[in-house]
């Protein structure tokens, strides 16, 4: 790789890491203040579904974000799947204080742990980048569940989605999701 195209994927890589802290940073104080909670419940299905949007047309339309993406090695985009445990004792933990619907919280929250705990086995197992591949389309798979589940209780305003707007829940759905969105549809195709 020539020394200009190396220059420019510092340049996104510093563009990504200061937009990602922004947007955490964001949600974490607008989420802390209860400014989503004033939002009708249907609208966190169009907020959530916009950013994975944003991020997917950023990736498919930007060649030099799409070249630094890709030489972002699998297993580092398969760890980054980690946090999914967190999510998913949180699902769980809420479910069980009957702050979330029991089946969304059921459905997200298995599915996060599955795919949080399946990250040490796949890398300890031998192979390439299939083995990648693979988990990142179970975790897709996992993601369409949970995500779908959620968008529609949301959309048709089941009683408990209002919770999922408060804080620190909200980081899961307006951060967490949105990216781990795009990156598990990026690595999958």
């Amino acid at each position: 790789m020539n020394t200009s195209n190396e220059a420019k994927l510092e340049i996104i890589e510093k563009r990504v890491v200061l937009t990602l802290t922004i947007w955490a940073i964001a949600v974490s104080f607008l989420g802390y203040w209860g400014w989503f909670s004033q939002l009708p419940v249907p609208s966190i299905a169009f907020f959530v579904m916009s950013a994975i949007g944003v991020l997917l047309t950023i990736y498919y339309r930007n060649d030099t974000f799409r070249d630094y993406i890709s030489l972002i090695h699998p297993k580092h985009l398969t760890i980054f799947h980690l946090w999914r445990i967190s999510a998913g004792f949180i699902f769980l933990h809420y479910g069980s204080q009957q702050l979330l619907p029991q089946q969304f919280a059921i459905n997200a929250g298995y599915g996060d742990l599955a795919v949080g705990f399946l990250v040490p086995i796949v890398l300890m197992l031998p192979g390439n980048t299939k083995k990648y591949i693979a988990f990142h389309i179970f975790s897709l798979l996992d993601f369409v569940v949970a995500v779908g589940t959620g968008l529609t209780f949301t959309v048709l305003s089941i009683p408990l989605m209002e919770n999922i707007a408060t804080f620190p829940i909200i980081l899961i759905p307006f951060f967490g999701v949105p990216i781990t969105g795009a990156s598990s549809s990026t690595m999958s195709n």
